[in-house]
């Protein structure tokens, strides 16, 4: 496999098709060798518009899905971001190349040692990597200028909006499926939010994560 025309073809053909224009964005999908956090089963996917698998029923997003999402966390140099589910560590590093630092929880101890193993193979040093359940809220590094939820939740936990600083950016995948929507929630005073509602899709959930209340007869 040619890795830098499959790279570009992904970039051309599946990302920017999806709206994502952010040249900073694009540009850092050349930086973060995707390929290298992709369990070796799967490597020659890496660059497929499709989950794949990484361990203990988890998968990696599709790469337009992990572009697009960068792409409006608008993600500054002096953010501190929460990401809630490390997973292969992709994510964290490519958060990690735009923001002042990353606290990463995950909850599998396997996927926390690959996870790490990754940041730590491509230098990555502004990410701090804890196992833990972050699903209902992690004020531990609060409050955070983002935070990020890699799998959905049927009802956006009180505490991961209490946990953002004023102009603070939360993404969730929100809902049951198959009506899941994408949601970007801005902390726009201290008590206030704005939701902006992204796209519409399907992600499996967070373990652990709040139910709603539901009616009983």
């Amino acid at each position: 496999m040619n890795l830098e025309q499959a790279r570009t073809n992904m970039v051309e053909q599946q990302i920017r098709t999806w709206e994502v224009l952010d040249q900073d964005v694009l540009d850092l999908l050349y930086t973060v060798p995707r390929e290298e956090f992709v369990p070796q089963a799967y490597r020659n996917l890496a660059f497929t518009d499709m989950e794949i698998p990484i361990g203990e029923g988890q998968r990696m997003w599709p790469p337009k899905m992990e572009a697009r999402v960068l792409q409006e966390l608008t993600v500054k140099k002096t953010d501190h971001v929460l990401e809630i589910g490390t997973g292969s560590g992709y994510m964290s590093a490519l958060l990690a190349h735009r923001a002042a630092q990353v606290y990463s929880v995950e909850l599998h101890p396997a996927l926390a040692a690959i996870g790490r193993a990754n940041i730590a193979r491509h230098g990555v040093e502004n990410v701090t990597l804890e196992i833990g359940d972050g699903a209902r809220g992690y004020g531990k590094w609060g409050p955070y200028d983002i935070v990020l939820l890699t799998g959905s939740v049927p009802v956006l936990p009180g505490a991961i909006l209490e946990s953002l600083a004023p102009g603070g950016r939360a993404f969730a995948v929100v809902g049951d499926a198959p009506a899941m929507n994408a949601r970007l929630i801005t902390c726009t005073a201290p008590g206030a939010f704005r939701t902006v509602e992204l796209f519409e899709t399907v992600l499996a959930p967070l373990a652990n994560c709040a139910q709603p209340s539901r009616f009983r007869f």
